[in-house]
């Protein structure tokens, strides 16, 4: 596999510990804190690393556009993806975010460029979307998953807002770089951007953050400099080579990391056919990581 597959695999691992982190945080802490902690803290960081070159491309009416676009998802993606892990569980609440991502992706794709899907992408994201969903019917949320129906189905639907989120900043930025923009210049803007309104939303959450103790701090520290700063850095030079449909399914392997520490940490369960659905998401996401770039539709 390319460098850039192998930026996104590390990535994708690095994201995966997000949720079993989270649950470790004090439950006086809620979700919306913590999304907005680590999107603010880590957009922030990212913005500084790349200030110069951030700072010129959301200075250019070219790439300002795409930017503003992806901040949105940046301020979406957190609050509801945390928020579906609260109510679904780790497990399910990650693979439906990040399983309906390759969904959303294409269909930004096809409707903004006329781009065909080839027959090898089509496989490979099917395949791995039936394990996704496998691996819903095959899991068991956490506590708040448990309390009923009610609860799984809301989160099951954040988890989708999620993905749609992370589908349209992942487009976005690919955008963004294809207008040259540096990758980490590009990452850098639309995370920065976004990182203002959630910090407003951290002011409002946060305040837990800081009484709850030392522990809560540096989990939260893991959450915006690892997942966040680290692996977006991965994530944008991955972006540099592969289109974001590509990458979206790619990166599917975070919720099977996350499932697979659900399982061994915060104690969640799976079913035979969940395993079966990690499977099928495995090999879905190889034959995906191979298949050729298709032609843009006349």
């Amino acid at each position: 596999m390319s460098s850039a597959v192998w930026a996104l695999v590390a990535a994708s691992v690095l994201w995966g510990t997000t949720g079993t982190v989270a649950s470790l945080i004090d439950d006086r802490v809620g979700p919306l804190a913590i999304g907005a902690a680590t999107m603010a803290v880590g957009g922030a960081l990212l913005f500084l690393v790349s200030a110069r070159g951030a700072l010129g491309a959301i200075r250019s009416h070219d790439s300002r556009g795409w930017l503003l676009i992806g901040a949105v998802g940046v301020v979406i993606y957190p609050l509801a993806f945390y928020s579906a892990m609260d109510l679904a569980g780790v497990a399910i609440g990650n693979v439906t975010a990040l399983g309906s991502g390759p969904l959303f992706a294409a269909i930004l794709e096809r409707l903004v460029e006329g781009r065909r899907l080839t027959g090898r992408w089509m496989l490979g994201a099917s395949t791995a979307i039936i394990g996704v969903a496998l691996l819903v019917v095959g899991g068991h949320g956490g506590a708040a998953a448990s309390d009923g129906a009610g609860s799984l189905g809301l989160g099951v639907a954040l988890g989708l807002l999620a993905g749609a989120a992370y589908a349209l900043y992942t487009y976005a930025s690919s955008r963004v770089i294809a207008l040259g923009v540096p990758s980490r210049s590009a990452m850098g803007a639309v995370f920065g951007l976004g990182a203002v309104p959630l910090a407003l939303v951290l002011l409002v959450t946060g305040g837990p953050l800081l009484t709850t103790g030392p522990r809560t701090i540096a989990l939260t520290a893991y959450l915006a400099l690892g997942p966040m700063l680290l692996a977006y850095l991965l994530f944008g030079w991955g972006l540099r080579a592969l289109r974001s449909s590509t990458v979206t399914v790619i990166t599917l392997l975070e919720p099977l990391v996350a499932t697979i520490l659900a399982v061994l940490i915060v104690g969640e369960r799976l079913q035979l056919v969940g395993w079966v659905g990690l499977a099928l998401i495995l090999v879905g996401v190889g034959v995906v990581s191979t298949a050729r770039r298709p032609r843009i539709a006349a």
